[in-house]
């Protein structure tokens, strides 16, 4: 296959095309319930992860970003039944959640506004590659052991042991992203979602996939850290918005 490509097709059709245990990275934002109309297009779930589990490396990571729609006062659960069938045929399964920052959110005048989407981060065994970012600041640097009575404590030894913290800490499963806008596009992926995900879970020269590209995001990412990507899109229209943006990147020096 060709790669740092997008294909203007089903993924159905790209993943037929890939050998078994071919990608390191899969980075997406699913369609989801009637949240997203993406030019009318819909898809077929199960199908879809079968062939993503088919594809994706032993310790691969394939990283599922969705939502639910609230119908007749009630979410749908749709998220929560792909976890679980992602489970069912083999993956492991770590939630996440990504907040989004700096904008307002919707709900009804009975429950709290909406403002997140579920991150299901699925790993075909021990992921090979966990490079968690540490960017959390610690509130303490340095300190002693105290003891319950609120002395300070002692080791085993008798001695006084003084406790060095890092600066910072390796980042929670929450994490407060500002929501990219872009006009030509339903529902665009936030930029540093995508590059915090693919320097989290692959390393330089891996490849990383978009089963749903939409506007390019994944891609870009990928490029501008050093991996191979290809992705897929079923919306022509959608394939040149992406294509345009990617343009000025890969028209840069590369690796590949």
């Amino acid at each position: 296959m060709e790669l740092n490509t997008i294909y203007n097709e089903n993924c159905l059709e790209t993943m037929a095309r890939m050998p078994d245990g071919f990608v390191d990275l899969t980075v997406t934002s699913p369609p989801y319930d009637n949240l997203r109309s993406y030019n009318g297009y819909e898809f077929d779930f199960e199908p879809i992860a079968r062939e993503l589990f088919r594809v994706t490396k032993k310790g691969g990571v394939v990283v599922w970003v969705v939502g639910d729609a609230t119908v007749n006062g009630s979410e749908t659960g749709t998220s929560f039944r792909q976890a679980l069938y992602f489970k069912e045929i083999g993956f492991n399964l770590e939630t996440m959640v990504w907040e989004k920052m700096g904008n307002g959110c919707l709900g009804s005048n009975y429950f709290y506004g909406q403002n997140f989407e579920f991150m299901f981060v699925l790993t075909r065994g021990v992921p090979i590659t966990s490079n968690l970012l540490k960017d959390r600041r610690n509130v303490q640097r340095a300190g002693t052991i105290s003891t319950t009575n609120g002395g300070i404590g002692l080791d085993g030894k008798g001695e006084y042991r003084q406790i060095i913290l890092q600066e910072f800490g390796i980042r929670h499963n929450i994490w407060k992203v500002n929501p990219q806008q872009l006009s030509d596009h339903p529902a665009p992926f936030p930029e540093s979602l995508a590059r915090d995900h693919i320097l989290s879970w692959s390393n330089e020269n891996d490849l990383v996939y978009d089963p749903f590209m939409g506007s390019g995001t994944t891609a870009k990412a990928a490029h501008q850290l050093k991996r191979r990507w290809i992705g897929s899109e079923i919306s022509s229209e959608y394939v040149e918005l992406a294509n345009k943006r990617l343009e000025p990147y890969l028209a840069q020096d590369c690796l590949f």
